[in-house]
C-alpha cells in the first residue's frame, strides 16, 4: 500500500474519530437552548449527554469485536451510516424524548467507528515507527475534537440553531463513507473472539441502573446496580472468553488507569454541562459567548495534550499524571467560588487551569493501562480504558443533577485529587510487579485483535 493511500486512510479514521469525539461535548453547549424550545426537566437534559456516552462504553468492545470477525470495513460503513441515520433525526426531533431516543442510535453508529478505526489503523500502519505516528495523529484529534466541540457548538447554535450542532456531522460523514469505499481495505482478524451476551447485558445494566439512580435520584436503583455487577464478574471469571477478562484489575498500572479514566472523565464531563447552565443560564450569555469562553479551556487542551505525550516517552507517567490531578483540583477549589459576579478574568483563568490539567491527563491513561501487558493484549487493555472515559462522563453529567453549586464542585475535587494520588500508586515498584505477574497469565489465552 502506497504512503499516499496509507494517509488518506488515516484521514478517514480521523473523520470518524472527529465527529464522535465531538458530539460527546458539542451537544453541552445546545443544552440550555434545548431546555427552552423543548420545555425539558433538566434530568432529561442529563439523558442528552449520558445516553450517548453510556451506549458508547457499553458497545465499544462488542463493535471491534464484530469488525474483527465480518470485516472492519463493513462494520465501519454501517457505523457511519447509523451515525448519519441518528444525526439526521435529532435535528429533527420535536420533543426531548425523541431527541434522547436519536442520540441513542447516533451512539450506536458512534461505537462502530472508534474501535474499528483503530483496527483499521493498526492493520495498515505496520512498521512501528509508522504505526507510532499514526497513532499519535489519531490521539491528537480526540483531544482537539472534545476541545474545540463546545467553541465550535456557539458558533453553530448562534448562526443556525440548536439543530446545526448535529447537521454537521452529515457532510463529514458523506466523505468519510467515500474514503471508506474507495481507499480503506477489506480486513478481518484470523483469530476472533468469543461472544459474551450474558457479559454484555449485564455491563450495560449495571452501567445504565447507576447512572438512572443518579440523574433521577432514585437510591433504591442502586440495588440493581450492586446485583448486576456481583452477576458480571460472576460470570466473566467463569467465561472462557469474557466480554472483559477481570485479570487484567490484578495489574494496578491497568486497575489504576481504569479509575483515572472515569475520575478524570467524570470532571469533564461536569465540567463541561454545569459551565453551560451556569454561563446561559445564570450570566445570561449567547451560545457563542459561551464558546469563546470555552476556548481558554480548548487551547489549554491542545498545547498540553502533546506536551504531556512526549513528557510520558521521556519519563513516564508519574510527572503527568500528577499535574493533571493537581491542575484540576486547583480548578474545581476556584469553582466552589463561582457565582453571578465572578469577573470575566476569573472565569478564565480556571477553565485555562481545568484545560492544563486535562490536556496532561489523557495520554498517560492509555500508556498506563498497556504498560507491561502483553503486545496482543494491548488493543483490549486500551478498549477498556477507552470505555472508562465514556463511563467517567455519564458519571460526571448524571452528578450534576445529584449535586449543585459548591458541593458539585467539592465532589469533582475530590475525584481530581484521587488522579494524582493513583498517579503515584500507579508508578510504584508494587505496581510493576503487579504487572509483571498478570502477564504471563494473560499470554496463556488464544491471541486475539480487538479494535
Amino acid at each position: 500500500m502506497s504512503a499516499r493511500r496509507k494517509t488518506l486512510v488515516l484521514t478517514t479514521c480521523c473523520l470518524s474519530l472527529l465527529i464522535v469525539s465531538m458530539d460527546a461535548t458539542i451537544v453541552n453547549v445546545a443544552i440550555p437552548t434545548i431546555r427552552t424550545d423543548l420545555h425539558a426537566p433538566l434530568s432529561r437534559l442529563q439523558w442528552i449527554v449520558d445516553i450517548y456516552t453510556l451506549t458508547l462504553a457499553s458497545l465499544l468492545m462488542l463493535a471491534g469485536g464484530a469488525a474483527d470477525r465480518f470485516g472492519r470495513r463493513r462494520v465501519f460503513r454501517i457505523g457511519l451510516i447509523t451515525f448519519a441515520i441518528g444525526s439526521l433525526l435529532c435535528s429533527l426531533a420535536p420533543t426531548i424524548e425523541f431527541l434522547i431516543g436519536a442520540r441513542f442510535v447516533q451512539a450506536i453508529g458512534g461505537s462502530m467507528l472508534n474501535p474499528v478505526a483503530m483496527s483499521i489503523i493498526t492493520t495498515v500502519f505496520t512498521g512501528r515507527m509508522e504505526r507510532a505516528r499514526a497513532i499519535g495523529v489519531w490521539g491528537a484529534v480526540v483531544g482537539i475534537a472534545m476541545a474545540l466541540g463546545p467553541t465550535a457548538g456557539g458558533i453553530l447554535i448562534e448562526a443556525f440553531g440548536w439543530q446545526s450542532v448535529f447537521w454537521i456531522n452529515l457532510p463529514i460523514v458523506a466523505v468519510a463513507l467515500v474514503f471508506t469505499a474507495t481507499f480503506v481495505p477489506e480486513t478481518k482478524s484470523a483469530t476472533v473472539r468469543g461472544i459474551d451476551p450474558a457479559g454484555q447485558l449485564l455491563a450495560m445494566v449495571f452501567l445504565f441502573s447507576t447512572v438512572f439512580g443518579l440523574i433521577e435520584r432514585r437510591p433504591e436503583i442502586f440495588v440493581i446496580s450492586v446485583i448486576a455487577l456481583a452477576a458480571f464478574m460472576f460470570c466473566e471469571s467463569r467465561h472462557a472468553d469474557p466480554f472483559i477478562d477481570l485479570r487484567f484489575f490484578r495489574s494496578i498500572p491497568f486497575a489504576s488507569a481504569t479509575v483515572i479514566a472515569v475520575f478524570a472523565f467524570a470532571a469533564l464531563g461536569a465540567f463541561l454541562f454545569s459551565c453551560s447552565l451556569y454561563l446561559q443560564g445564570v450570566r445570561h450569555y449567547s451560545a457563542v459567548h459561551t464558546g469563546v469562553l470555552y476556548l481558554a479551556q480548548a487551547i489549554a487542551v491542545m498545547i498540553f495534550s502533546p506536551l504531556s505525550g512526549r513528557l510520558v516517552g521521556r519519563v513516564g507517567t508519574k510527572p503527568s499524571l500528577i499535574a493533571a490531578g493537581v491542575l484540576m483540583t486547583i480548578a474545581a477549589l476556584l469553582l466552589t467560588r463561582l457565582d453571578a459576579n465572578t469577573p470575566v478574568w476569573a472565569l478564565v483563568i480556571m477553565f485555562a487551569l481545568f484545560g492544563i490539567g486535562f490536556g496532561m491527563v489523557n495520554a498517560p491513561i492509555t500508556n498506563t493501562a498497556v504498560s507491561g501487558m502483553p503486545l496482543d493484549r494491548a488493543g483490549a487493555a486500551s478498549a477498556v480504558a477507552s470505555t472508562s472515559r465514556q463511563i467517567g462522563v455519564s458519571v460526571g453529567v448524571a452528578l450534576c443533577g445529584a449535586l449543585s453549586g459548591a458541593a458539585l464542585w467539592w465532589v469533582i475535587a475530590v475525584l481530581t485529587l484521587g488522579v494524582a494520588i493513583l498517579g503515584i500508586v500507579a508508578n510504584t515498584p508494587s505496581a510493576k510487579r503487579s504487572s509483571d505477574r498478570v502477564a504471563p497469565l494473560l499470554e496463556q489465552k488464544v491471541p486475539v485483535h480487538v479494535g
